[in-house]
C-alpha cells in the first residue's frame, strides 16, 4: 500500500524546493549534495527522499515552478483590452513581481536547465515559448510595420534586459521595482516605434 500524503505535502515540498534553489544558486548544482539539502532543511534523509530521489527531479521542479508563475502572470497581466504601452508595462511589471526574491530560481533557470534531459527541457522550454509570446505579441501592436525578421530579435532584447535584472538590482536602492519597470517600457516602446528595419549597408572591406 502506498504511504498517505502527508496533509503538510505541499508545504513540505516547497520549503525542499526553496532551501534546494538557494543551495544550487550560491554552492553550484554539481557540488551541492542531496544529504546536505537535508541537512540545512533539518530533516532526515529517508523523510527527505520521500519527496524527492534525485537533483534532476528537484531541478526540474524548482525551474518548473518558477516558470509557471512567470507565464500566469504574464498571460494574466496581457490585457489587449490597453492601449500598447500601459499594456507592455503591466506585464514588465507582472514579471518583476515574480523576480522578486526570486533571484535564486531565475539564476538556475539560465544556467542549468541545459543540464535536463531532453524530454524535461521541452516541457521548461515550452513554458518560455508562451513568456516570448506575449512579449512579441505586444511588440507586433507597438509597430506593425516591424519587418517580420526583427519580431524576435526585440523581443529577446526585451528578455535579456528583464532576465539580468538580478544581478544588480537592489532592493533598497533609489529605484523601485515600479521605477525600473516604468523605464525598461518607455525606453522599449520609444525604440520599437521608431524601428524601422533598415540594416545600414556595410562599408566595403
Amino acid at each position: 500500500m502506498a504511504r498517505p500524503r502527508a496533509t503538510d505535502y505541499d508545504d513540505k515540498r516547497a520549503a525542499i524546493l526553496r532551501e534546494a534553489a538557494q543551495l544550487f544558486a550560491t554552492r553550484g548544482f554539481d557540488r551541492t549534495a542531496m544529504t546536505e539539502i537535508a541537512q540545512a532543511l533539518g530533516v532526515s534523509k529517508a523523510l527527505f527522499y520521500h519527496y524527492y530521489r534525485s537533483k534532476d527531479a528537484l531541478l526540474f521542479d524548482i525551474i518548473r515552478a518558477h516558470l509557471i508563475e512567470l507565464v500566469e502572470a504574464a498571460e494574466g497581466a496581457n490585457d489587449a483590452s490597453l492601449a500598447p504601452e500601459p499594456r507592455l508595462l503591466a506585464v514588465v511589471e507582472a514579471i518583476f513581481e515574480c523576480y522578486r526574491d526570486a533571484d535564486h530560481q531565475h539564476k538556475i533557470q539560465i544556467n542549468h536547465l541545459g543540464q535536463l534531459s531532453a524530454e524535461q527541457q521541452g516541457e521548461l522550454k515550452s513554458f518560455e515559448r508562451r513568456l516570448v509570446e506575449v512579449i512579441s505579441g505586444i511588440v507586433v501592436v507597438l509597430n506593425p510595420a516591424l519587418p517580420r525578421d526583427f519580431i524576435r530579435p526585440v523581443t529577446m532584447s526585451i528578455f535579456g534586459t528583464l532576465n539580468w535584472k538580478y544581478m544588480w538590482f537592489r532592493e533598497n536602492g533609489r529605484v523601485s521595482h515600479a521605477d525600473y519597470a516604468a523605464l525598461v517600457t518607455r525606453m522599449f516602446v520609444s525604440a520599437i516605434r521608431a524601428e524601422t528595419g533598415e540594416i545600414p549597408a556595410r562599408a566595403a572591406s
